[in-house]
């Protein structure tokens, strides 16, 4: 399977490990992500009428040091999946999707007709920061995680997508089963379990595979026995 993300750091948050991850259970699994930092729903449009080489593109969680634009990206595979998201500051509020992520839509359609399209759900920031209150304008993290999940039902609808990964739920749902950090800034995922639970769920959710089995363990930052068995645990629940 080929995935691209027209995505930002959230997507390569959650690509960061899902090659390896893959490759633990004999899955042949490329994934390809189009970085630029904190990019929204309108800006990917502008660089589609632009035909803006304005993207960093990173290759099975690493960066190739290669620049693309988006229709050159879409060219130059055949691709099954591509996701798309909007920026995190911006996913609870439904207004900024329109008329951005139709017209990215219809474009991915117009080069790749084939390939499945998923929305990439984001996740909430962490409670208690200036960013959750000050940057997104929420009380809690679940709050913020409400309006996301209503904007990207609204997203999926709107589009006819084939499916919503929910990293949004599952990073909130391992909070609350006793997981103690999942970001590493406040917003981002940590560079161990958030990603590691960003990986489980598009794994789980775009290929279909028994999580429970796998045996990746090749962590930027330490994970605990506890925080895995949590975390795959989360995902079969949500997913």
């Amino acid at each position: 399977m080929k995935i691209l993300s027209i995505g930002n750091s959230f997507s390569q948050d959650a690509q960061r490990y899902l090659h390896r991850l893959a490759k633990q259970d004999g899955e042949n699994l490329t994934t390809v992500n189009l970085y630029i930092a904190g990019c929204d729903l309108r800006r990917h449009y502008l660089n589609i009428l632009e035909d803006s080489v304005a993207y960093e593109l990173q290759c099975n969680g690493e960066s190739s040091g290669v620049r693309v634009s988006i229709k050159q990206a879409l060219i130059g595979d055949e691709w099954d999946v591509i996701t798309l998201q909007q920026a995190s500051h911006l996913s609870g509020k439904s207004q900024t999707y329109s008329p951005y992520i139709e017209e990215l839509a219809a474009y991915v359609k117009k080069y790749c007709p084939h390939a499945k399209i998923f929305i990439h759900q984001t996740w909430a920031y962490e409670d208690g920061s200036e960013r959750l209150t000050n940057v997104a304008g929420y009380s809690s993290a679940k709050d913020m995680f409400v309006h996301i999940r209503d904007s990207y039902q609204k997203a999926e609808q709107a589009i006819c997508a084939d499916g919503v990964i929910p990293c949004g739920e599952v990073m909130l749902k391992a909070l609350e089963r006793g997981i103690k950090k999942v970001h590493r800034d406040t917003f981002h995922a940590s560079l161990g379990i958030g990603r590691y639970l960003l990986a489980l769920c598009w794994y789980k959710k775009l290929l279909g595979k028994d999580i429970t089995k796998n045996s990746f363990n090749d962590f930027d930052e330490s994970v605990t026995e506890e925080e895995k068995i949590i975390a795959l645990a989360t995902v079969n629940a949500v997913v």
